[in-house]
């Protein structure tokens, strides 16, 4: 695997190096080793796979609080996403910028989320699956997120939203690291 600096701080794309024979194809999708080569967190405790059935479901933006703040190692496995991180990180270089990525089942591009940015996709098609591997333990206390479509931000996304959870469409507004009020 190859890592790939992104415009956010700490948040890498990861393209698998395929090898393939008459059988088909082989790529790794994680290396403890490599990771930790690259200075990132690579002891993933848990790991979660999403189904969406209907193109234009919305899930996200999601993130946990400190101290449960988690780094995601995320791959689309079946179907396409267009997958958003915004960076939440008060001392970042980066914060309050987001960034998309297309994840398709057929391409070679996963991404690796640092603690500390929210996460979300939007699916580009029917029958998505999303796999995610989290380096800690989902802490329902610390579960948190942010709209999708918060002005503050202005994340932008591919098609109409179809199908957003209850949770999803009532985060509350982002409120930027030191805004008053």
């Amino acid at each position: 695997m190859r890592f790939e600096s992104t415009e956010i701080d700490g948040l890498f794309g990861l393209r698998l190096d395929w090898h393939g024979d008459a059988r088909g194809a082989f790529a790794r999708l994680f290396c403890r080793e490599t990771f930790a080569a690259q200075g990132l967190a690579g002891d993933f405790v848990q790991a979660s796979l999403s189904v969406s059935t209907t193109a234009g479901t919305l899930r996200g933006m999601h993130f946990q609080r400190a101290p449960h703040a988690e780094a995601k190692l995320v791959r689309c496995v079946r179907g396409a996403i267009h997958d958003v991180i915004a960076d939440l990180r008060p001392d970042s270089p980066t914060k309050g910028r987001w960034q998309a990525f297309e994840l398709r089942q057929d391409g070679d591009l996963a991404l690796y989320i640092p603690k500390g940015c929210a996460h979300g996709f939007q699916t580009l098609v029917d029958d998505c699956e999303v796999l995610y591997q989290m380096d800690t333990a989902y802490a329902p206390g610390f579960a948190d997120g942010l709209r999708h479509d918060d002005p503050a931000l202005g994340i932008t996304w591919p098609r109409p939203v179809t199908v957003i959870s209850d949770k999803d469409r009532s985060w509350p507004p982002f409120r930027p690291p030191g805004a008053v009020g």
